[in-house]
């Protein structure tokens, strides 16, 4: 995983782009980890100085990939990346052929690094791309539960919830290890919230949770499945205190359970958001003023409800599950 976040960072560097900064709320689960990108320089998509840009980067890529001390992980990441390029500029067949030397290099793993790739280069804006890419990873491997979970997560971008619970929907029937069943949860539980299905959502937030040995890989679904119970009307704060139990919750995000189980004012929160260095370095108000929203339902301040999740729309890149949820959240108010 080490790897990985710098294979993340190093996409950035080769991206050319200008890279907006994404809500880290979703890096609580390490399925759910993206970086969306702003787009490039304003240039419109087809344009001289966007296709130049597109090249840049390939060049990049190509004068990386020739280097032979690359490791095996190393370079099925950037493979990846290049096919991801190659099919933005049309080059489908070259794609396929990176995604098939993928396989080669990585034979037990390169789908979970396409898995991992996609989404976070779909957030560039070439959704259509991605979802190409990840059809001819999955052309290669059929019924791939970590390719299915991507490709659910690049049409939740376009807000195409059906769609995308069809995917995880098949992507839990295949999955084989505890790690596929949780991820496909987790992602089905996003899916299901924004469709309206809240007591579907939260008996698979509340699923993701089954395996995860510690607080810190607990706390987004725990989150999660407690918005997911007060919108479909079932007592949250219980479930939620019972699975906190005695765990320190000073450490970003604990303040927001905190909040949540009536232990401290939305204004303390605020203030946590703002000062908490992770809670800074994650974009810590976005999920703030979700969950001051949530806390807004609960009590059927639906006035206050409605401002919280306007803030969060404004706080939280549009690729963020957080912006999904505030957005679907304002359309029922």
């Amino acid at each position: 995983m080490v790897q990985l976040f710098g294979f993340f960072a190093a996409v950035l560097a080769l991206s050319g782009e200008a890279v907006a900064q994404r809500n880290a709320t979703e890096s609580w689960d390490p399925s759910s980890r993206e970086f969306p990108s702003s787009g490039s320089s304003g240039s419109a998509p087809g344009s001289g100085a966007a296709v130049a840009g597109r090249n840049a980067t390939l060049d990049s890529l190509n004068k990386i990939l020739s280097a032979s001390q690359l490791s095996a992980l190393d370079r099925s990441m950037y493979l990846s990346i290049r096919a991801f390029q190659l099919s933005r500029l049309g080059r489908d067949a070259d794609s396929q052929k990176d995604i098939a030397e993928m396989g080669r290099v990585l034979p037990s793993d390169w789908q979970v690094v396409m898995s991992l790739a996609m989404p976070s280069l779909a957030g560039g804006g070439d959704r259509a791309a991605a979802l190409r890419t990840l059809d001819s990873a999955l052309a290669r491997k059929p019924g791939d539960p970590s390719l299915m979970v991507a490709q659910a997560q690049v049409y939740m971008q376009i807000a195409d919830f059906p769609r995308a619970l069809g995917l995880l929907d098949s992507a839990l029937a295949n999955a084989k290890t505890e790690s596929e069943r949780r991820a496909a949860l987790f992602f089905r539980g996003h899916a299901n919230f924004n469709l309206g299905n809240y007591a579907q959502a939260a008996d698979d937030f509340n699923g993701s949770l089954e395996g995860r040995p510690t607080f810190k890989s607990k706390i987004s679904p725990l989150l999660w499945r407690y918005a997911a119970q007060v919108r479909a009307r079932r007592d949250a704060r219980t479930p939620l205190a019972r699975d906190v139990g005695a765990d320190s919750l000073n450490e970003w995000p604990g303040p927001i359970v905190r909040f949540l189980l009536g232990r401290g004012s939305a204004g303390e929160l605020e203030v946590a958001a703002e000062s908490d260095e992770a809670a800074k370095r994650s974009n810590g108000k976005c999920p703030a003023a979700f969950f001051i929203g949530m806390d807004a339902v609960r009590r059927g301040d639906k006035q206050r409800a409605r401002e919280q999740f306007q803030l969060a729309q404004a706080r939280c890149p549009t690729v963020s599950e957080i912006n999904w949820a505030a957005s679907s959240e304002l359309k029922r108010l």
